[in-house]
Order: C-alpha cells, then sequence, then structure tokens
C-alpha cells in the first residue's frame, strides 16, 4: 500500500478563548430577531432558511457575529458550509486567530452534537494524488457539555472510511484493506486474524472462488475488541477491492467506479473505530472477506457449482454477482459466534439504488422490532434509512435445478433476491440486519465533496449507542 487512508487530523475545536458569536436560527427563530438585525440580514438575503449566512462586522471590518440558518432537526452537514463562506469575507490571517461559540436554541444535545462535527466535515479533503486546497477556518469553542473525544472519533472514522472508497485500486487492495484493519486494530488494542491460501479454499470457498483469479490473493480478515462478558456485535463488510463483472463482465460506465466495491468494509470498519473509539460496552467482531473480482483463465465462471462452508451448493448464474457469494461464508462464520446482533454492509445491488436513490440505503431484518427502533432513529438523526421486506415467497427465484441456490435471479428486485440469498447463510435464531448501501457522493455538496460517502453510518452508530450504551 503506497497510500495510506490514515491521516492526521487537527482538531478544529477549541477549549477556551475570545469568541465571535455563531447563531443558528431556523426560519421561525428568525422571525423573532431585532427589527434592527432583521432587517440587516434580509439585506444580505438572509431569511432563516437551510445552509444561509450572514455577516454583522465592526466598523474595522472585523466580523462581530454571524448568523446560520438550519433545519428544525440539525443534521451532521449542518454547519459545514460556513467555513467556506467566512472565507470569502475574512482575510486569511484574520480566519487563523478566529474562534466562534455556536449558540442555538430548540434542539437537544444530541443534535446539538452533530452540528459540532458538522463543523469539523467541513474540513475533509481527499488530496493523496493531487494538492487540494480548502479555505482556513476558525476554530469552534466547545462548551463543556460536548466531547471533543467523541466528536474526533466520528471525524477520524468518517475521515477513514471516504478516504478507504476514495484511493484508487491500484493501491486500495485486498492486501492494503488488511494492513488497514491491523493499523486500526493496533491503535486500540484489538487482536486482528487473516485466513487465506488452502485455509481459505477448504474453510471459506465462495470468497476462495470469487478471489483466486486475481494477483492478490483473497483473505478472510478478523478482528476482535472487547470484554467477553459484553454482548456479542458483529459487523461484516464486503471487501471487493475492485469488480471487473468476472466473466460477466462489466461494461465500462458500470465498471468505473468500482473501486467503490469496498465500500461495505470500509463502513464496517468505520464503525468498529467508532465502537471502539467510545468504548462502548460491546464484544465486538469485524469480519472482511477482502478479494478483487478479476478476469483470468482460472476465473470462476457461469454454471459453476460450489458448495458453501454452510454446506449448501450453490449456482453461480453470474460472476457479477459475487458480492453475496463472499457475504454468504462471511455471514456463515458470524453466525457460528452465536452473536446478539449481525449487522453487514454492502454495495450490493443497482436496484437498491432505483428503489430509493443514492442517499437512502435500504436495509433488511429478521427482528420487527429492532428494525422499527433503528428505523425512526434514522430520521431523528437525519441520515434516513428504509427497511425492506425479506418477501419469502420470492426464495422460488433463488432456487436451482441442480443446486441449492443460484446466486441471481436478476433484476427487477434484485435488491430482495440478493437479502434472500444471504438470509440462507443466517441462523434462524440470530437477530440480523444488511444494509445495501451506495457509499458514493456524485456531485458533492458541504461536509460531503464528491467521492466516497458514509451512508447510514450515523445512523448505525447512534443505535449501537442507544442499544449497548
Amino acid at each position: 500500500m503506497t497510500v495510506s487512508p490514515f491521516k492526521t487530523l487537527k482538531s478544529p475545536y477549541a477549549k477556551s478563548g475570545k469568541s465571535v458569536p455563531l447563531i443558528a436560527l431556523t426560519k421561525g427563530e428568525f422571525k423573532k430577531l431585532p427589527v434592527k438585525d432583521k432587517k440587516e440580514a434580509e439585506a444580505q438575503g438572509f431569511s432563516g432558511g437551510n445552509g444561509e449566512v450572514c455577516f454583522f462586522k465592526k466598523n474595522n471590518g472585523d466580523v462581530s457575529k454571524v448568523y446560520v440558518g438550519i433545519s428544525t432537526d440539525s443534521d451532521i452537514y449542518a454547519l459545514s458550509h460556513v467555513p467556506a463562506k467566512l472565507a470569502g469575507q475574512v482575510a486569511d490571517s484574520k480566519l487563523k486567530t478566529l474562534i466562534l461559540s455556536l449558540s442555538v436554541k430548540g434542539i437537544d444535545k444530541k443534535a446539538k452534537e452533530r452540528l459540532y462535527l458538522s463543523w469539523a466535515l467541513s474540513q475533509y479533503k481527499f488530496d493523496s494524488y493531487k494538492k487540494v486546497e480548502a479555505p482556513t477556518a476558525p476554530k469552534l469553542l466547545l462548551p463543556k457539555d460536548i466531547d471533543e473525544k467523541s466528536l474526533m472519533a466520528s471525524y477520524e472514522a468518517i475521515t477513514l472510511l471516504r478516504n478507504m472508497v476514495n484511493i484508487p485500486a491500484n493501491d486500495m487492495t485486498p492486501a492494503a484493506i488488511e494492513t488497514t484493519v491491523k493499523k486500526v486494530a493496533e491503535k486500540f488494542k484489538a487482536t486482528v486474524k487473516t485466513v487465506s491460501g488452502k485455509t481459505l479454499e477448504k474453510d471459506f470457498p465462495l470468497v476462495h472462488m470469487v478471489g483466486k483469479a486475481a494477483t492478490e490473493s483473497p483473505r478472510l480478515i478478523e478482528l476482535k475488541w472487547g470484554k467477553k462478558s459484553n454482548p456479542k456485535v458483529t459487523l461484516v463488510g464486503k471487501g471487493v477491492a475492485f469488480d471487473t463483472g468476472g466473466l460477466n463482465i462489466k461494461p465500462g460506465q458500470p465498471m468505473a467506479l468500482m473501486k467503490k466495491d469496498m465500500a461495505g468494509s470500509a463502513h464496517a470498519l468505520g464503525i468498529a473505530y467508532m465502537v471502539m473509539a467510545l468504548k462502548l460496552p460491546i464484544q465486538l467482531t469485524l469480519i472482511i472477506p477482502a478479494v478483487e473480482n478479476a478476469i483470468a483463465g482460472n476465473a470462476f465462471r457461469p454454471g459453476d457449482v460450489i458448495k458453501s462452508r454452510k454446506g449448501l451448493t450453490v449456482e453461480n448464474t453470474n460472476t457479477d454477482a459475487e458480492g453475496r457469494l463472499i457475504l454468504a461464508d462471511a455471514l456463515t462464520y458470524a453466525c457460528e459466534g452465536k452473536p446478539d446482533l449481525v449487522m453487514d454492509f454492502a454495495t450490493l445491488t443497482g436496484s437498491a439504488r432505483a428503489a430509493l436513490g443514492q442517499v437512502v440505503p435500504p436495509f433488511f431484518s429478521t427482528d420487527d422490532k429492532e428494525a422499527d427502533k433503528i428505523q425512526k432513529l434514522s430520521f431523528e438523526v437525519e441520515d434516513p434509512i428504509w427497511r425492506m421486506p425479506l418477501y419469502q415467497p420470492y426464495k422460488k427465484l433463488i432456487e436451482s435445478d441442480i443446486a441449492d441456490l443460484v446466486n441471481s435471479a436478476g433484476p427487477p428486485g434484485d435488491l430482495i433476491y440478493s437479502a434472500l440469498f444471504l438470509q440462507q447463510f443466517v441462523t434462524d435464531k440470530t437477530n440480523w440486519m444488511h444494509f445495501d448501501i451506495f457509499a458514493w457522493e456524485p456531485s458533492g455538496k458541504p461536509g460531503r465533496p464528491k467521492g466516497g460517502a458514509e451512508t447510514g453510518l450515523w445512523t448505525v452508530i447512534s443505535y449501537l449507542r442507544e442499544r449497548f450504551g
């Protein structure tokens, strides 16, 4: 790995110092402003709308206060546009010493934490291959009830996730994914075990089958952390470093972004990072099957039949449906540990995007009660996810004439078919959630620039914090 996803991040927060007020307002609160302030703000086109900013200045040109419009329930990008707009109004030399103190009413502490995080996310940039200029940002003064360690853990985890997805496949290889996991493990004193070679072929045959044609050998990476007395949570992430589609080769345009086909592993690792950084009372296991779906003389073929780790035989009907194959063995292994919760993350199907677009990931769950909780929570933290049905009559579509299962029934509805396929490798009593994520921001916006993007991450970590403490 010549390019590392790890960056030394400077804290964008200050714990003390003379500050300038940064006043966050909803449209309703804007209407209650003093007449003088309201007129000055309106002269700048400010109405309290989400993302709007206006500046009040002293006679010498220094900023005296800043108004910023937010929605009623602030998301984790709500203040991300402010630093760039400030840079256009204040000389860089002044910005370097400027400290802003946030004032906001009508939201709870958790929403306030997301506002503070949005300040940090404004400063993300991917500059591993090309110098990227970012506006000089002032510091944001932290009140005593906001934990800087928690904010920085989130900022670091999201930066790691985005960098892993943004780094191209020549540098973010299966071996590089393994190295990245090991570096995270070292930071938090976790243990890592990797299975490869003949042992992988014997114990995880589907993982081996998908990755055997690549120059870099396939592997299964396992991280463990936490006290054995704590509830068991297992995270599984699809780690396809690059997906050509195999012998069912993808056309050029769909293949162009396939460096992001390992984003499931980046999400699982990012969540694991936050769990460990926040020291949640969880017995954590992270499992990443890492492969490259390449084309060579020994590549797996349409029509091949192979016995999975669970013993079920799978007829491969599409080599471009490889993600569910490697996840099948990984989920079987995950359930052998009898965890209290299994969550898997994968850039799995185009039909997921057709159904819900690029921002809202569909998820599936075997536990109605917990599914309702996490979906409701996702809208509270403005990181929405939407449950799709594990519609059992569709199982007949993944039946094979010559094996137990086929790996692909084709569109439409592939997001459900693939989830049903994965469910066959999850034990009946396991509390399982499956997330079909996009993990890419196509155009870019403040706090979420074009490129690798967290999809549902904030919802998942919020859920884990609420459920397990």
